[in-house]
């Protein structure tokens, strides 16, 4: 609507991606704050609330917190991007489809969790990975077919695409997409530890989308270019979302964001990976959610082959709870890893 009116009244201060930006922030912040005591207080007299894992005894005092806070901050998102973005830039109607899609699989996941109330009694693994591989394909075959996007594949601190994917570059965004989905999902285990280091990660992609958007910017910085700066208005207004969700899922948390928020988190910033060809800077710009996924697969893996566990209990997050940690403690420090590794993802731009 925002850039309609540019348009039609020529107010030029609208054109700007910077200033859409920042009214989809504070439009998504304010849905969120407003919407958010009046969904907790529905989750409550519907007994809409989070199934506790038993194997977390430090847990059990959590037992009657309510569940799928994503619902609302995804909500907000979308209805702040539909307000501000141009509705003709494919790549922003991509991201727009990314967060239905999969915001539909949390909303099943975390619904078949309520109603038989147990935590690891949602969607069938494999009916959940059907659903984010078919989502995945959507979403990548949209970027192919419709916005005809690059299938090359960068790498930071190298001038150049280093290959072409051809064919392969579906496949390819869709393990990006479904893996970081499913990383950010094993991350939310603790009160805000999840949604600080999203609005670390979004933060750092927006940057880079609008960079590669800009043709004069991403040529100085020697970044490929591509019309995909509109997407950083979504990305802003997911960061304004969760900022107002963080206002009641701070520690103590009053509301979780369920799989219906994380899962769509991790698939969103999967999609910012890949139109903004830093598929391989997310493991630095994601890094908390590489630790956590990689903590769970040395865990399987060596119980699997040794028949012994490498940490108390994974998550990594579960593992300093094993040992005594104050959950504040674990949540900080993971925070500070956030943004220190995110500052390293943005220095290594210039360097090329």
């Amino acid at each position: 609507m925002l850039y309609y009116l540019y348009e039609l009244l020529n107010i030029n201060i609208l054109g700007y991606i910077t200033i859409r930006a920042g009214v989809s922030f504070f439009l998504a912040l304010f849905i969120t704050l407003f919407l958010m005591p009046r969904f907790i207080r529905w989750a409550k007299k519907t007994s809409s609330v989070q199934p506790i894992n038993e194997h977390v005894p430090a847990h059990k005092s959590k037992a009657s917190t309510p569940t799928m806070g994503g619902i609302v901050f995804i909500f907000a998102t979308i209805l702040a991007s539909l307000f501000t973005i141009d509705f003709t830039n494919l790549y922003a109607i991509g991201s727009i489809l990314t967060l239905v899609l999969f915001a539909l699989i949390g909303f099943q996941d975390d619904y078949a969790k309520i109603k038989k109330n147990e935590n690891l009694a949602g969607l069938k693994a494999r009916t959940k990975l059907l659903l984010q591989i078919i989502a995945g394909l959507s979403i990548a075959s949209f970027l192919c077919i419709f916005a005809d996007f690059n299938t090359q594949l960068y790498v930071p601190f190298v001038k150049t695409a280093l290959l072409d994917m051809g064919n392969f570059s579906i496949i390819f965004w869709v393990l990006v997409i479904i893996a970081t989905s499913n990383a950010v999902n094993l991350t939310d285990g603790l009160d805000g530890l999840a949604t600080v280091p999203s609005i670390v990660a979004l933060t750092s992609f927006s940057i880079i989308i609008y960079i590669t958007g800009n043709a004069t910017i991403s040529s100085y910085l020697l970044m490929p270019n591509f019309p995909v700066g509109e997407v950083a208005i979504v990305s802003s207004a997911l960061m304004g979302a969760l900022a107002g969700f963080l206002w009641f899922n701070c520690h103590p948390a009053e509301i979780f964001m369920g799989d219906s928020g994380s899962l769509t988190i991790g698939a969103f910033l999967g999609y910012l990976a890949i139109i903004s060809k830093s598929e391989v800077l997310l493991l630095l710009i994601g890094s908390i959610f590489v630790i956590e996924t990689l903590s769970v697969i040395l865990q399987i893996g060596s119980f699997k082959l040794r028949k012994k566990r490498v940490f108390l209990m994974a998550p990594i997050h579960h593992h300093f709870e094993m040992k005594n940690w104050a959950e504040n403690k674990i949540i900080v420090r993971f925070w500070i890893i956030a943004i220190l590794s995110n500052l390293v993802a943005l220095i290594s731009l210039k360097i090329r």
